[in-house]
């Protein structure tokens, strides 16, 4: 197209600078009369942004409980910004609060904090002086506590996994014989988290098992679940029917 490749490449790495490390939607438009050209970057959803700025892969399986990492209002402020012009809030305030949000739902604390807690403060006027300044960057040492309440959280995680699965491997084994509907409803009234029921319960018995269900196990000592029929009736059935044709 006769434009100048070098200067559209500068262009994109220094509007994209922000994104390093990320995968950025970039579209060029280029004008082939005059060869100006016009360069406009996409933005990669709002939790993407988030968990890069708390230097993690995923969020939370179980946000209500686990809280898997800790943000400060200046990295908001900064996904909020890079955000900007897809956020419905009019002001800065407002789409700091949605990103906020965000935050709630994929198990990460902001200051601290759980995020119903983290808007009210916001709303109480604490941290103006940041949003007001947009400040986004971060003291070596704000980076380092940071990273040291990650571990943290995580280690609590490990801990409270642990603590869950001995007392659910326990109740498991105390009703040994009885029906699984019966075991999980006494797993979930203890407050067991439904993802680890499912590793230690995942079958509907031993009928499951004896029909060779991909994938399902049987659960030691468990009854199959009331009116499924047993692998003998099933064949004596069988038989019935090919005898009638």
């Amino acid at each position: 197209m006769g434009v100048n490749i070098g200067q559209v490449v500068a262009d994109i790495n220094k509007k994209t600078a922000v994104f390093n490390g990320m995968q950025v939607p970039v579209k060029v438009t280029v004008d082939m009369d005059t060869k100006k050209f016009e360069i406009s970057i996409g933005t990669p959803p709002a939790s993407a942004l988030i968990l890069k700025e708390a230097g993690i892969e995923k969020g939370s399986g179980n946000p209500k409980a686990d809280k898997v990492a800790d943000v400060v209002i200046e990295q908001i402020i900064k996904v909020a910004k890079m955000k900007e012009s897809s956020l419905l809030g009019k002001s800065l305030k407002e789409k700091i609060k949605e990103i906020i949000g965000t935050c709630n739902s994929m198990g990460i604390l902001v200051e601290g904090k759980p995020a119903v807690e983290a808007i009210k403060e916001v709303n109480e006027g604490k941290y103006d002086k940041e949003i007001r300044e947009e400040k986004t960057e971060l003291t070596a040492e704000e980076k380092a506590k940071l990273e040291e309440e990650k571990k943290k959280l995580a280690e609590e995680i490990e801990k409270r996994r642990a603590e869950f699965e001995a007392k659910a491997k326990e109740i498991i084994a105390a009703m040994a014989g009885k029906e699984r509907g019966a075991i999980k409803a006494k797993l979930v009234e203890a407050g067991i988290p439904d993802k680890l029921i499912k590793e230690l319960l995942p079958v509907e018995g031993e009928a499951a098992a004896a029909e060779g269900k991909p994938g399902e196990k049987p659960v030691a000592g468990a009854k199959p679940a009331e009116g499924a029929a047993k692998p003998e009736a099933k064949k004596e059935e069988a038989k019935g029917k090919e005898k009638k044709k």
